[in-house]
């Protein structure tokens, strides 16, 4: 497990400050067009047209995109090049089942085992994330994304399982994406959702060491993004 623990602290996505590398800048900025929709599903991505627009070199680039087809966001044609990774109801489905099934237990064990500063740590991310909430008119912002990551991570944190915060790095970035669709499919004020109540609602049974109570409540605040989308019946 040593060598998942280096992977997941070297790679592009563990560091909290600006890109060290870049083949990292590129796979920033990459990663966050695809996610917020900038580079569309299914999108050809021409090598020789983006090299300039991300300031990198050709091999810079491919690179970042290799990177982007190991999290499944980008997948690669062979010769072809690359393509962003298509979306659909079907895959937003798994997306969210695998999410809760792995999530859910994650948080049920970092809420057994998590000593005094999970729970210091957990406190300031909600409170963070709190203040973001009530500052924004709406979610959907770069810093509510980042602060939302943060708290989800600070959940599970007191659960030591390297593999399990691996797949729900890559899971979190999907379900990212969707969620950005569902913002741009219906507001928040018009699906009646109430996304800080439902933060305050996993918080405060995590903190209280309720652990099916959290569980349950982190399984419906997934799940409901899924619904919404669902209850649309398209996806762009």
């Amino acid at each position: 497990m040593t060598h998942l623990k280096r992977n997941l602290e070297t790679s592009p996505d563990a560091a909290s400050g600006p890109p060290r590398t870049l083949v990292e800048r590129a796979y920033h900025g990459l990663r966050h067009d695809v996610v917020c929709g900038k580079l569309a599903p299914g999108e050809r991505l021409r090598v020789e047209h983006l090299k300039d627009q991300y300031e990198v070199g050709a091999g810079t680039l491919r690179e970042a995109l290799s990177l982007l087809v190991s999290d499944a966001l980008v997948t690669s044609e062979g010769q072809r090049g690359f393509r962003v990774a298509p979306i659909s109801l079907a895959d937003l489905e798994d997306v969210t089942n695998t999410r809760v099934m792995l999530e859910t237990e994650a948080l049920r064990q970092s809420i057994r085992h998590g000593d005094a500063q999970w729970e210091a740590a957990l406190v300031h991310s909600y409170e963070r994330l709190t203040q973001t909430e009530v500052d924004l008119a709406e979610g959907g912002s770069d810093l509510w994304e980042r602060r939302n990551k943060a708290f989800h991570e600070a959940l599970i944190a007191g659960f030591d399982s390297d593999w399990s915060k691996y797949l729900l790095s890559i899971l979190y970035r999907h379900a990212e994406r969707y969620r950005h669709i569902n913002w741009r499919l219906t507001a928040a004020h018009s699906s009646g959702r109430d996304v800080h109540r439902e933060h305050e609602d996993i918080f405060r049974a995590a903190i209280a060491r309720q652990d099916a109570r959290a569980a349950l409540a982190l399984e419906v605040h997934i799940r409901l993004t899924h619904d919404i989308v669902n209850r649309q019946e398209k996806l762009v």
